[in-house]
């Protein structure tokens, strides 16, 4: 409901701040003595609803998008036009460069992708961001409330990937409602001596770079200073001279991001947050000495159509598109200007950011991967949390392996490392789960909230088998200390079978639930006979034993035996329902509620 309301508040302020261009340009009629104030209102309040839409689109693009970028990243080669393609792709769906940027940074941290892997996909990111410019550059400001009124509707009476359509529909709306009301703030200024004596100071193209670098590193959107460049283009306002000039600063500017992005990361993403830096940089300065001859190109390709109109009304027209068109072959040029040299690059970087070394404690353990800059990009961030899983899972298969010496041998140094493991695991459930409840909290599509569903539950199921390690097979071991338990050797043997049986099922069962498949999900699930017949026939085996001769020490025997038979079921059936959330249904109501309240999957 607070989000209904939020949105209600930003469309009651849109209607007001609707108001204020009739009464800008207005005032500025006749030469009369522009209003400074309103004049700014409109211009802030203008730029506020453009940001305002660009987060709509992007957000809602991020989630329609679901899994499926996830999966994208994910199937990444080291070929260097693959991720090339992929960040243009990802960049053109979350509209920011930046963001794509922190995107790779946290790979990187996360060793989902290498250096050189990244450095392609920055590339790509430069190409993908175009087509939001390109979409700005479009003259339909005239329909801008009708797109808000329609995306409203499919907003708030749509279901599934339709609302989030609408949101976006909605978010461009307001974009070029944005763009309206900072061009029509603007408008008076076109016969304001003092500020066309401004911009004909400004013609020095290193202060408009200067200018639009700093603009975008504090709005932290390359789109919005370029937005606002085709906005007093489209006034007559700024020649395409100085829109160039915006267009580099701008790609300049966004480095910022980026950079912030990389404090405190490993060296690798660093380096890819200094490849982000060194190419848009070097870009530009490569295009800065022939600016003029680029100038005269991109008016060749959008050359002037004066029939009719004057030049003034002319340039009016065409300068935004000249600038978005800039914008798209500098970006392009550029980035495939730097391909090829992409491995001599890397060595560069290399030298420049050199390896630091690192000495961890091995008694902390902390997560490695979850990064907090990609929760607003839900999908990559539940990718992140499934890392973690992974390590939770390694460290169960290890303390499994452990499980037979500790109990059957009575080894109370395998019983301590097993504790000391099983705090690991505790500490990495803690965390994930605190950051599976942060993505949770974020707007999700259908697929992705299952998904975290589905992690939350596995770790609930995963944290179950590390406390029956250390609290029930580990008492078993020290009642076994020093192996005062006798167990004869054909015990030893099927005890040892079930065991290999039970450790293969967890295995599964973590491949499955990592991986999404469902070849091992279903060996998981068809073990369930196998592991109840073994339990059974050793259970009977061993009463008929007992019956042989009933002494204490056989007595003591086969409570242990028949213990470590029951915990050892009870960690396949935890490991079986981690399993289970592969080979569900899709949309089963299948969740229950585990004593703690987290959702888990019913057997």
């Amino acid at each position: 409901m607070k989000n209904v309301q939020r949105r209600m508040f930003v469309l009651l302020l849109l209607g007001l701040l609707v108001s204020l261009p009739r009464a800008l340009y207005a005032a500025g009629e006749g030469g009369a003595e522009i209003h400074l104030p309103t004049m700014t209102s409109g211009l802030l309040g203008g730029l506020a609803i453009f940001l305002f839409g660009m987060e709509q689109m992007s957000e809602a693009m991020r989630i329609v998008a679901g899994l499926r970028m996830r999966d994208v990243l994910s199937r990444l080669t080291s070929n260097r036009w693959a991720g090339l393609l992929t960040g243009s792709v990802v960049t053109a769906v979350v509209q920011s460069s930046s963001v794509t940027t922190v995107m790779v940074v946290g790979f990187i941290t996360a060793g989902l992708m290498t250096f050189s892997q990244a450095l392609g996909i920055i590339l790509g990111a430069n190409i993908g961001t175009t087509l939001t410019v390109q979409i700005i550059a479009f003259k339909v400001t005239q329909y801008a409330l009708l797109l808000v009124a329609i995306g409203f509707i499919l907003l708030f009476t749509g279901k599934g990937k339709r609302k989030w359509y609408g949101q976006w529909l909605m978010g461009l709306g307001l974009l070029f409602v944005g763009m309206d009301l900072m061009g029509s703030s603007m408008a008076p200024l076109r016969d304001y001596p003092p500020f066309i004596r401004l911009m004909a100071a400004t013609g020095n193209p290193l202060f408009g770079i200067l200018a639009a670098a700093t603009f975008t590193a504090l709005v932290q959107a390359s789109s919005a200073t370029i937005g606002l460049a085709i906005v007093f283009a489209s006034q007559g306002l700024v020649p395409l001279e100085t829109g160039i000039a915006f267009v580099l600063g701008a790609n300049v500017g966004t480095c910022i991001t980026a950079g912030l992005a990389a404090i405190g990361k490993p060296r690798e993403a660093v380096r890819a947050s200094a490849a982000h830096i060194l190419f848009n940089i070097v870009g530009a300065l490569i295009v800065l000495p022939f600016l003029q001859p680029f100038t005269e190109l991109i008016r060749t390709l959008s050359p002037l159509a004066t029939s009719g109109v004057s030049v003034a009304v002319a340039q009016a027209a065409v300068v935004p598109r000249q600038i978005a068109n800039a914008h798209t072959l500098f970006n392009v040029t550029i980035s495939m200007l730097f391909l090829p040299f992409v491995p001599w690059i890397e060595r560069i970087i290399d030298i420049l950011v050199p390896d630091k070394a690192y000495v961890d404690d091995p008694k902390m353990i902390k997560p490695r991967y979850l990064d907090e800059s990609l929760l607003g990009t839900a999908s990559l961030a539940l990718g992140l949390a499934r890392r973690e899983v992974s390590r939770i899972g390694d460290i169960l298969e290890q303390m499994m392996a452990k499980v037979p010496a500790a109990v059957f041998q009575g080894d109370l140094e395998a019983v301590a490392e097993i504790r000391a493991m099983d705090d690991q695991v505790d500490a990495l459930y803690t965390a994930v789960t605190q950051y599976l409840a942060k993505i949770g909290q974020k707007n999700l599509s259908d697929d992705v909230a299952n998904a975290v569903l589905g992690a939350m539950s596995a770790l609930t199921e995963l944290e179950a088998i590390g406390d029956i390690m250390e609290n029930n097979l580990a008492h078993l071991a020290q009642v076994n200390a020093g192996g005062t338990i006798q167990i004869t050797p054909e015990s030893m043997v099927e005890l040892n079978g079930l065991h290999r049986q039970v450790t293969r099922s967890l295995t599964s069962a973590l491949t499955a639930f990592l991986t999404e498949s469902r070849d091992a999900a279903e060996e998981v699930m068809n073990m369930k006979d196998a592991i109840n017949h073994t339990e059974m026939r050793i259970r009977a085996w061993k009463a008929r034993r007992l019956q042989e001769t009933l002494t204490p020490a056989k007595i003591a025997s086969y409570t242990m035996q028949v213990d470590t038979l029951e915990n050892l079921k009870r960690i396949y059936y935890h490991a079986k329902r981690v399993a289970k959330l592969v080979v569900r249904e899709e949309g089963a109501a299948d969740w229950v509620q585990a004593d703690n309240g987290t959702p888990v999957a019913a057997d």
